[in-house]
């Protein structure tokens, strides 16, 4: 098509055939339109292959073409950057983007209407950028038609600051879309979920590529099946690994017996509105009959005990002194539950970041979401959440927006950031020396974290969490295929107790076992294995995204350096 001068570019364009000889990153490519309806339908197939692929439904074989209609948008982009800005395909991977938030995380609106709203406009906005970087750095570099395998970089990267920051929310992460398919991923031990998003990533580059030459009629016979087989080969040789593993793996360290209760509270309704004494008599009633003198722990789930807990009187509390009672009829328990604690200021003692002052102006005061472990020594043993959900426990950036936490309002009905635990605390067993730690709800999503437990010196990982603000929807069951995750990361068995759903173990391999569905009353028994050794992951966390913000700094700086210069010699 002809255009005027003066006319802005239409995206009813002309793929030119080029003079210079081909490569396979950059090849010829016959006459090609691309209008509009064409780069919205590209990005809208790659979002709802994201989205289909997604546990627990979907299939996650789409992970490794899901990109590909992505790369066709980018390098689009790319051959037209002399009539295009840096930021001219933002709009379509945003849509991408913002299809696969909204149909896999839409659930949020259950627990939080502005919070869903937030979360699914600033994650796929937070995803459109940092691919859009990945172009302009294509764009700046020279020869930067042989660099696109630098989003096997800047997408680690991403996803790696995005465990990380303020504003983490890192459920899309690429390799978490595998959790419900676990035998294909028994070699994240090794890589942690990074493995996977690369994994995810190099399949796709490496299609888009033979279908970029194949659609040129730049390759041959040859070419195709050798780029093929290395497509095959990449993706099979993973998966074969894994079958293998997963079926000669077994359960490593000894033993414990444990029970755990899954109360089923209405999170909304129920829980905080019955006496204390009554939330909590639901929950022993329920386990008594399971209890007896083989059992080494009993677990309950977040928020479990529906008292305020003053750390500075614990004792004081009705519900610490029933558990107590519980305890000397069966010493040979430790007792796991989840409680809200506050802690007093003295006078004189210096505030912490995140402290409150009373209504009255009497004083100061931190408030914890807390793990607390009960047995027969003279004190308690704490672990704070220390991975908070931005908005409703955590203010992003405090120094920022510290001014609006009379309108951020917390689960538990308190305003402003809750304190953490400032380190990864690990309990010992009084009877028997195991060393388990407890995970509170979203903190089991990071694998890293976790990995910060397991060499602190932990056996045995215990996720306490209260999924019944999203309803009987995708995010309870998203939520319990990533203890699979880290089961499988760690080699650690995982004893999951959740208030509404769905509570059970989960062996070194990742499977789930005895789960109590969804909105149930009920206990379960089990055995668990206490194993000793670090995996690879456990040893070294995410190294591949920290090479891989080693990496995108390096070609971020480059980026900047060539637009510097260029701009420099238009101003000459």
């Amino acid at each position: 098509m002809k255009h005027k001068n003066n006319e802005p570019h239409s995206t009813n364009c002309i793929i030119f055939l080029q003079s210079a000889k081909p490569s396979i990153f950059e090849p010829k490519i016959e006459r090609m339109e691309l209008r509009k309806w064409h780069l919205a339908l590209l990005a809208s197939l790659s979002g709802l292959l994201l989205a289909f692929s997604w546990p627990t439904k979907g299939f996650p074989g789409l992970l490794f073409i899901a990109w590909v209609p992505l790369f066709f948008i980018e390098q689009y982009f790319f051959e037209h950057k002399d009539r295009n800005g840096n930021w001219s395909l933002f709009i379509w991977v945003y849509l991408a983007f913002f299809i696969w938030n909204a149909l896999t995380t839409w659930w949020i609106w259950n627990s939080t209407k502005v919070g869903s709203i937030a979360a699914i406009i600033l994650n796929s906005l937070f995803m459109a950028i940092v691919f859009n970087l990945y172009h302009i750095t294509r764009r700046k570099l020279r020869q930067g038609q042989q660099f696109s395998w630098l989003i096997l970089f800047y997408w680690p990267a991403w996803e790696f600051l995005h465990l990380n920051w303020d504003f983490s929310w890192p459920w899309l992460s690429l390799g978490n879309g595998f959790a419900s398919h676990i035998q294909w991923i028994q070699w994240y031990e090794y890589t942690g979920i990074l493995g996977g998003t690369f994994w995810v990533l190099f399949s796709n580059l490496l299609i888009f590529i033979l279908l970029k030459n194949i659609f040129a009629r730049t390759i041959s016979p040859l070419g195709i099946s050798v780029i093929g087989v290395i497509i095959v080969l990449w993706i099979a040789i993973p998966l074969v690994f894994s079958f293998q593993r997963y079926k000669n793996y077994s359960e490593q360290g000894t033993t414990a017996e444990v029970v755990i209760v899954q109360p089923n509270l209405d999170p909304w309704n129920e829980q905080f509105e019955m006496p204390v004494e009554e939330v909590l008599r639901r929950s022993l009633d329920l386990v008594l009959p399971l209890i007896d003198s083989s059992v080494d722990f009993l677990v309950a789930p977040e928020s479990a005990i529906q008292e305020n807990i003053w750390q500075n009187h614990p004792w004081n509390a009705q519900s610490i002194q029933l558990l107590r009672e519980f305890v000397a009829q069966h010493p040979h328990l430790s007792i796991l539950i989840g409680a809200s604690t506050f802690r007093k200021f003295e006078p004189g003692e210096p505030l912490s970041s995140t402290a409150r002052k009373f209504t009255d102006g009497s004083g100061y005061y931190d408030a914890y979401n807390t793990a607390l472990v009960i047995d027969t020594a003279d004190e308690l043993g704490y672990y704070h959440k220390s991975k908070l959900v931005p908005g409703p426990e955590k203010l992003p950036f405090p120094k920022i927006t510290r001014p609006l936490q009379e309108v951020v309002l917390n689960f538990g009905g308190t305003t402003g950031s809750l304190a953490t635990s400032s380190e990864r605390m690990v309990f010992s067993h009084k009877k028997i020396g195991a060393r388990f730690n407890a995970a509170i709800c979203y903190e089991s999503v990071y694998g890293e974290f976790m990995t910060g437990f397991i060499r602190n010196g932990s056996q045995l990982i215990c996720v306490m969490t209260n999924d019944g603000w999203w309803g009987n929807t995708e995010g309870h069951r998203q939520h319990l295929t990533f203890s699979s995750l880290r089961a499988i990361e760690t080699r650690r068995c995982v004893v999951r107790a959740a208030n509404t759903g769905i509570s059970c173990f989960v062996n070194q391999k990742g499977d789930i076992l005895q789960p109590i569905p969804y909105w149930t009353q009920g206990a379960i028994k089990g055995q668990v294995h206490l194993n000793n050794e670090l995996t690879f992951y456990a040893k070294y966390g995410d190294y591949i995204g920290r090479i891989s913000v080693l990496v995108s700094i390096l070609f971020l700086l480059l980026t900047l350096s060539y637009g510097l210069m260029k701009k420099g010699k238009l101003k000459s």
